[in-house]
């Protein structure tokens, strides 16, 4: 083997790409789009602001392997993220915490509800508004369903554009709620930004010789699976393709579609020094937008004005305008997945890989350990 595609340049491809260059493999990587990078993407608008070009990316991870990794190719700031929800006009942190209580409570009420909540959950310092919701006490209950129902629901609703009852519990998991006046988002050991951006973090991943890259292509007007083999414009290939994009686009939809969200930004710029209160602020109560980042705070620009983005969540279309952000996980789309990831498996030269290929939330961490799974299969064939 002296040879590899990978369609999509975001940080999966991308890591695969160097790792693999670097063991002697001429490496080469399709886009559709018209840069790299993938969603992490980044540059600098008109106003001289480092925005974010398909919504807010932190890196944070426990993962030492992967924290390593990185430190190699960008020089790091650390960067602890705090967000926000705004709810009934007045800006709480988020994750909820402490704070949260002493804004929508009365002094008296929110000492109370702080000793029921030291009661029954003792020194943990966190928990799920699921296990609030199922808890047997009545002040947990009630706000666990307060929140649940001014943002949890709402967000949820407008997010995954379905009932909160019908999305997997995973989702409504992913932010806890705090029981101490900790502001942070994330709990990492590691949580920092490239100095210079993610454009220039991925320019320095694919600065080896051996790697080549093809913007503006489509890789499935190219490539198409028929018994068990990949070809490529009709000819059969004897070399891996690893590819990162909808599975079930490559698949031509022959198990059904699986459903993705994608998002459409709104993009703003004030003359005014600051914004909003947090970095990313969630609007679960706004009509028909989820959440707002300002990208001077993200990290801390010293410039004048402010630029952010207004995110709308709509269903990802194939043939439209819009990329696909999301998995959408549902008992049905599991079963979907399942036929697609079993015709992928039966094909001996393709590797899946990516939030989209493996239709799995990932994080960027969580990306970069399922990339170094793929390099670790191809260096035992190589």
């Amino acid at each position: 083997m002296k040879k590899i595609l990978i369609v999509g340049s975001g940080i999966v491809g991308c890591v695969i790409a160097r790792e693999l260059s670097d063991m002697g493999l001429n490496v080469e990587i399709w886009d559709r789009r018209n840069h790299i990078g993938g969603n992490i993407y980044d540059y600098k608008d008109e106003y001289g602001i480092l925005v974010h070009k398909y919504g807010p990316h932190i890196f944070h991870t426990n993962n030492e392997r992967v924290n390593e990794y990185m430190m190699k190719y960008a020089k790091w700031e650390k960067f602890h993220l705090i967000c926000g929800a705004m709810i009934d006009d007045i800006c709480t942190p988020t994750a909820f915490n402490l704070k949260t209580i002493d804004l929508f409570y009365s002094k008296e009420q929110a000492d109370e509800l702080k000793r029921h909540i030291k009661n029954v959950f003792g020194d943990r310092e966190s928990a799920t508004v699921v296990e609030l919701l199922e808890s047997e006490d009545d002040l947990i209950r009630e706000y666990a369903q307060f929140l649940f129902d001014k943002d949890y629901s709402l967000y949820t609703a407008k997010q995954w554009g379905m009932d909160p009852k019908d999305v997997d519990k995973s989702i409504l998991k992913r932010v806890p709620i705090r029981f101490t006046y900790d502001e942070s988002y994330f709990k990492d050991k590691y949580e920092m930004m490239p100095v210079e951006g993610y454009h220039a973090l991925i320019e320095a991943l694919i600065d080896q010789p051996k790697i080549s890259v093809k913007l503006g292509v489509e890789a499935l007007d190219h490539i198409k699976i028929s018994d068990g083999k990949i070809l490529i414009d009709n000819n059969i290939v004897d070399y891996p393709v690893v590819y990162t994009g909808p599975v079930d686009e490559l698949f031509e939809y022959s198990d059904g579609k699986l459903p993705y969200r994608s998002l459409r930004f709104e993009w703003k710029y004030e003359a005014i020094d600051s914004f909003q209160e947090y970095p990313v602020v969630a609007y679960p109560q706004a009509e028909d937008y989820t959440r707002i980042t300002e990208y001077k705070k993200l990290p801390v620009q010293e410039v004048n004005g402010t630029s952010y983005a207004v995110e709308y969540p709509l269903p990802y279309v194939p043939g439209q305008l819009v990329e696909p952000y999301y998995p959408v996980f549902t008992d049905e789309s599991a079963v979907v997945y399942a036929e697609y990831e079993k015709k992928a498996n039966e094909v001996k030269e393709l590797y899946l890989c990516g939030r989209l290929a493996d239709f799995k939330y990932y994080n960027m961490d969580q990306a970069i350990e399922r990339a170094f799974e793929i390099v670790d299969k191809l260096s035992a064939i190589i």
